[in-house]
C-alpha cells in the first residue's frame, strides 16, 4: 500500500487515479511515500525519510525545495501544459479589459445612484469615458513560448494581431506547434519599443526575476499594456506602477497584486485566477497522480523538473531503479554488484540531468534486499528501490 500526503486540496477526479487498493491518501499522514500539493510551500517544511516522490498539481514548482529534493534523490513532478487553456483565455480577458476599460467602466457603473431614467443618463453621459479600441492590428509581445506561450501567441494571431515572440530555450516541437505567422525577437528590449501589449509566460528564477524594470520599462509606448499571469516577481510592481503614474504606460494587469498596485488606479488587480477553473484543477491533478504512480509503481520518471525524463516498458517482474551523483563509474558498479549476485539483466537504460543520473534495470530473477542495500551504500547512490510485481 502506497501512502499519499495531500497538502492542498487536490481535485478528486486526478485522486482517483490512484486506486484505494493500493493507495492511501491523507492530509495527515507523517511517513508519506510521496506527496501531491499545489501551491503549500515546502521549503521549511521536514523532509519525510520515506518520501519517494512529489507530485505538483500545476506548473510552478518555486514553492518546493528542489536542491534539497534532488540531493536526497527524490524527483518533483509537475503538470506543464495542463493549465495552458485556463491561463490563455484569461490572458485574453486581460487584452479585452485593458483595451475596453471595462474594470473601471464596471467601477463606474456600479456607483451610479438614483432612479432608472437618471441612471440611463449617466450611464449614456459616462461611457466617453471608457470608450477604447480594438485588438486587430494591434501589437502583442509574448515572452516565454512554452504550452502557455504558445497557445496566446497562436490565439492572439486569431484575434487579428501581430505576435512578436522571444525564448531562447524554444525547443523544435515547441515551433512546431507555433504559427507561421509569428515574429521572432532576439532579446526582451527587442520587443519592448514595438509592442501595445506584453504578457510573460516564465517562471520565476534569478534569470526572469524583474525582467521588466525601472531600466528596461521607459523602452515601452506610453499606451502599452503589460500583463502578467505568470508569477509574482517577474515584473517589478514598483517601476511599473510608477511608469504608469508619471503617464509613461496605460494599464497593467497582474494577477499578483499587492499594496503599491493597489494604489495605481491603471492597475487591473485579480486574486490569481490564471488557473483558477474547474477544468483546470482537474488536468493537473489528472496529470500529476498519474506521473507519481507511474514512478512508484514502475520507476519510469515523466515531466519531472529535477530528473532526467527516463521511461522503459516493463519487460520482467523484477525492476530495480538507482538515482546517484553523475560521476563515472557508478553503472559498472551497479552491473558488477547485480553480476556477483548472479542477477541476469535483461533490459537497461541510463540517462543524466545535470549533476543526477538515473538507471532503470530489468532482470529475470528477484533481486535480493542485500543487492538493493549494498548498492544503496555506494558512495554516490540517493536512492535503490527494487519494484517487484
Amino acid at each position: 500500500m502506497y501512502k499519499i500526503l495531500t497538502l492542498n486540496n487536490i481535485s478528486q477526479v486526478g485522486l482517483d487515479k490512484l486506486p484505494a487498493d493500493a493507495y492511501s491518501i491523507s492530509d495527515e499522514d507523517t511517513s508519506p511515500d510521496a506527496i501531491i500539493l499545489r501551491s503549500f510551500k515546502m521549503h521549511d517544511m521536514a523532509i519525510p525519510s520515506s518520501l519517494k516522490a512529489v507530485g505538483r498539481a500545476g506548473a510552478g514548482v518555486n514553492n518546493i525545495p528542489l536542491d534539497k529534493m534532488s540531493a536526497a534523490g527524490i524527483p518533483v513532478f509537475n503538470a506543464p501544459g495542463a493549465n495552458a487553456n485556463a491561463v490563455k483565455e484569461l490572458v485574453v480577458a486581460s487584452l479585452f479589459m485593458a483595451a475596453r476599460n471595462i474594470s473601471q467602466a464596471v467601477q463606474y457603473t456600479e456607483a451610479l445612484e438614483g432612479e432608472d431614467t437618471e441612471l440611463s443618463k449617466l450611464v449614456e453621459a459616462g461611457k466617453k469615458k471608457f470608450a477604447g479600441y480594438e485588438l486587430p492590428g494591434k501589437t502583442i509581445g509574448v515572452v516565454g513560448l512554452g504550452a502557455i506561450g504558445r497557445m496566446v501567441a497562436n490565439t492572439c494571431i486569431d484575434l487579428g494581431m501581430h505576435v512578436v515572440g522571444f525564448d531562447p530555450g524554444l525547443t523544435v516541437d515547441g515551433a512546431w506547434h507555433l504559427s507561421s505567422k509569428i515574429t521572432r525577437a532576439n532579446s526582451v528590449d527587442e520587443i519592448l519599443g514595438t509592442v501595445d501589449f506584453l504578457t510573460v509566460h516564465v517562471p520565476l528564477i534569478d534569470a526572469t526575476r524583474d525582467l521588466i524594470n525601472a531600466d528596461n520599462v521607459g523602452k515601452m509606448k506610453s499606451t502599452a499594456v503589460v500583463i502578467n499571469l505568470a508569477r509574482g516577481g517577474i515584473i517589478n510592481d514598483e517601476a511599473v506602477c510608477d511608469a504608469i503614474d508619471a503617464g509613461k504606460l496605460a494599464t497593467y494587469v497582474t494577477d499578483f497584486p499587492n499594496n503599491r498596485t493597489k494604489q495605481t488606479p491603471a492597475v487591473i488587480g485579480l486574486p490569481h485566477l490564471g488557473a483558477s477553473t474547474g477544468e483546470a484543477e482537474d488536468n493537473c491533478a489528472v496529470m500529476v497522480a498519474e506521473q507519481v504512480r507511474e514512478y512508484l509503481e514502475t520507476g519510469n520518471v515523466i515531466n519531472s523538473v529535477n530528473f532526467p525524463n527516463v521511461s522503459m516498458p516493463r519487460t520482467t517482474e523484477h525492476r530495480l531503479i538507482v538515482c546517484n551523483a553523475n560521476v563515472p563509474n557508478m553503472v559498472g558498479q551497479i552491473s558488477t554488484i547485480m553480476a556477483d549476485a548472479g542477477l541476469n539483466i535483461h533490459d537497461m537504460i541510463n540517462q543524466s540531468r545535470g549533476d543526477i543520473a538515473y538507471t532503470i534495470v530489468d532482470v529475470d530473477s528477484e533481486i535480493p534486499r542485500s543487492v538493493v542495500e549494498t548498492i544503496r551504500a555506494l558512495d554516490g547512490i540517493m536512492i535503490a528501490r527494487a519494484i517487484q510485481a
